[in-house]
């Protein structure tokens, strides 16, 4: 909060002086939030669910989401979300082929 100090926690939400907030607390203010905006009322969880998930189809690298996520390795991410973006094998052979059809000999002389 603006002009409180905050707490060395590792809780994502807290009160100003620290202290864990009650789930029931975060969800409601959760779902008046969505209901306020407009927008289908969804569990927080789904709401972390669709966050992760926007930003893999936007490509965004999956280290950034399992960062935002506090995954505990980039393992778990990509295990959770890789259905997420089924065409990634196909467009990385592209992207190969594409280095191979352009000549960027450079490119591989570069990494030898």
């Amino acid at each position: 909060m603006i002009g409180i100090p905050s707490q060395d926690s590792d809780l994502v939400f807290s009160t100003p002086d620290g202290k864990p907030l009650r789930p029931n607390t975060v969800s409601r203010a959760w779902t008046t939030l969505a209901a306020r905006c407009g927008v289908k009322v969804v569990s927080f969880h789904a709401g972390r669910h669709t966050h992760a998930s926007l930003l893999l189809r936007q490509n965004v690298h999956p280290k950034i989401v399992q960062e935002r996520l506090g995954h505990s390795s980039i393992a778990v991410t990509l295990d959770t979300y890789s259905h997420v973006a089924p065409g990634l094998q196909e467009a990385a052979a592209q992207k190969f082929d594409d280095i191979i059809k352009l000549g960027h000999n450079n490119a591989v002389e570069s990494i030898r």
